[in-house]
């Protein structure tokens, strides 16, 4: 009875995981690896030490990027220290209009900030379209993440 009641709450954790994909206010990610630890500790699936550790350190490092993403998209596309600022404080404003706000937040600071550094127009939108692509990479590798521990979810379940 146990193990039903793990496997429903882990189940939830890899939905809300992926939810958290797209929804700034849930870490993904970490959701889904508790749900995978919740799993594990079932009679029904045994993951290896080696995995639980390397799809911990997945999930660290993901959640870093998660928020240079942005700022390393905008400066790989030209953007300056400026656009760069504009973009981190974006962001942080961004989270205050959720679910938009997170998106159109590092896109509007990069431009907002390349302009007050006295960019041109064309060059703080080049560096703004950057933080946005940079945001939609972070968003993938989330998605990507959360997928392979949906699969590893099934796939134990199944065995």
């Amino acid at each position: 009875m146990l193990d039903v009641i793990l496997i429903i709450i882990s189940g939830l954790c890899m939905l809300a995981g992926l939810a958290g994909c797209i929804l700034p206010f849930l870490p993904g990610p970490p959701i889904a690896y508790l749900g995978l630890v919740i799993l594990h500790f079932t009679d029904k699936v045994q993951y290896t030490t080696t995995q639980l550790i390397v799809w911990l350190l997945i999930v660290a490092v993901l959640q870093v990027l998660d928020y240079f993403t942005p700022m390393l998209g905008s400066k790989y596309s030209g953007g300056s220290k400026w656009g760069n600022w504009g973009c981190i404080i974006g962001t942080l404003v961004g989270l205050l209009f959720l679910p938009w706000g997170i998106i159109l937040g590092p896109f509007l600071g990069a431009v907002i900030g390349e302009l007050l550094g006295n960019k041109e127009f064309s060059q703080a939108l080049k560096s703004g379209f950057g933080s946005l692509l940079g945001f939609i990479l972070g968003t993938l590798l989330k998605f990507v993440v959360c997928g392979y521990f949906c699969y590893q979810f099934i796939v134990g379940l199944v065995r």
